[in-house]
């Protein structure tokens, strides 16, 4: 233990180390929100803290494995996929989607995917795929807006002004967002119980989602997915009732409080 620390207060070393663990996150949500690798300076400006702070973090994290350097910059490192792996395998509406969703894709024909809200965003946790896949999957962990897609009827559970919050922040951010249709959408999702998008976030694809009813703040949503031919006007409806059955289904399968 340093002289420093032997000096300080038990109290002041669990603050202390409190600071040092929240910086720590601070940095990785950085290289995890960035996408590409990133320098030093430009690491320590987007997370707020003193190069030389940084610097300390980036030295630990690089010796544990979690962040990865080269000629580019720093990212993520491999270590950080044992901790996504471990999530993957414990979690419980996991556990309880899978097999619900492989049925959901077996009776559609479509890609069936579980998201799960994080924030203003909606994360790909598992999918099952249907007799006709899609050229282009996102990878699981990646995150979209509330706004568009199936993220739509995870906004319709929240309340009007969490809405107006999302909204503002995405327009912040640069996105195009029509409010006054998007408002209407978020209305017919919530008197229908799913969502419908044609083309919103990928040119040709369609999708149908419904969310699972967890209680709480913790929210998430299972879609079905295909080219738009796949689920033309009148095949909607039907849709609709197979994913709102899917939904209760893994809400049903979760465990207790």
């Amino acid at each position: 233990m340093s002289t420093e620390s032997r000096d300080q207060a038990p109290g002041e070393r669990s603050a202390s180390t409190m600071r040092s663990l929240e910086r720590a996150i601070d940095v990785l949500e950085v290289l995890d929100d960035a996408r590409q690798p990133l320098r030093l300076t430009e690491i320590a400006r987007r997370a707020g803290l003193p190069v030389a702070t940084v610097q300390r973090i980036l030295t630990v994290l690089e010796a544990r494995d979690r962040v990865e350097r080269d000629s580019a910059g720093y990212r993520p490192g491999v270590a950080l996929t044992f901790g996504a792996h471990a999530y993957l395998a414990t979690n419980p509406l996991l556990r309880a989607a899978s097999p619900v969703l492989i049925d959901l894709a077996a009776e559609t024909g479509l890609t069936a995917s579980l998201f799960r809200e994080y924030r203003d965003a909606r994360v790909v946790l598992t999918r099952a795929h249907g007799t006709r896949r899609l050229r282009y999957e996102l990878p699981i962990g990646a995150r979209l807006p509330l706004h568009v897609g199936a993220g739509k009827v995870l906004l319709a559970q929240r309340c009007a002004e969490d809405v107006t919050a999302v909204l503002a922040r995405a327009t912040e951010a640069g996105e195009q967002v029509d409010d006054a249709a998007l408002t209407a959408d978020l209305a017919g999702i919530r008197e229908r119980g799913y969502s419908v998008a044609r083309g919103e976030r990928e040119p040709g694809v369609a999708s149908v989602a419904a969310a699972v009813p967890l209680g709480g703040d913790v929210r998430a949503a299972v879609q079905v997915a295909g080219y738009i031919d796949d689920i033309p006007e009148d095949r909607t409806a039907a849709l609709g009732l197979e994913v709102r059955r899917a939904a209760l289904a893994i809400g049903r399968s979760l465990p207790g409080p």
